[in-house]
């Protein structure tokens, strides 16, 4: 897998000579950012993990700043927000809402129904659980995908060394 991902992801030095980019080009050349290691992926997946809960549009403008700040491998990042595509992004933001109702003690709304207008006409009133949701939940699968990815590149080490 690491083979693959490395054969298809862009070199930084062309990136570098890459004018178009603007201010990007600067930061770009950053070998961490294009890295398949330990370090490198595991801030990726916290990354992109805590902002495929943020919700607004275009979390992708998030996690590539994110990434390039934090020298997290930019791809991995700018990936993982898609968990919550437009097909997970109901039942993923419905559970949220849920859980910060239920932390708030609020009372969840029996009639919920995932349209824009339903959504719109009661934002006034589930914005604070559902933003709280959001929030308890990306936190928790960052740190989460941040210690599952040293875990298995710490057993995938011990294992080599074993051999």
């Amino acid at each position: 897998m690491k083979k693959f991902l490395k054969k298809y992801t862009p070199n930084p030095e062309e990136l570098k000579q890459n004018k178009s980019l603007g201010w990007l080009s600067e930061h770009l050349h950053n070998p961490s950012l294009w890295n398949f290691n330990r370090r490198s992926i595991s801030k990726a997946f916290a990354i992109g993990l805590f902002c495929a809960f943020i919700p607004v549009p275009f979390q992708m403008a998030i996690a590539a700043p994110l990434a390039i700040w934090l020298y997290a491998n930019l791809p991995v990042s700018v990936a993982l927000v898609w968990i919550t595509n437009p097909l997970t992004m109901p039942p993923i933001f419905y559970a949220c809402y849920k859980l910060g109702a239920i932390i708030l003690g609020v009372s969840i709304e029996e009639d919920f129904h995932m349209t824009y207008e339903y959504i719109s006409s009661v934002l006034g009133q589930i914005w604070e659980p559902f933003l709280l949701g959001c929030l308890i939940v990306g936190t928790v699968s960052a740190f989460t995908g941040y210690w599952l990815i040293q875990t298995i590149y710490r057993i995938k080490a011990y294992k080599r060394s074993n051999r």
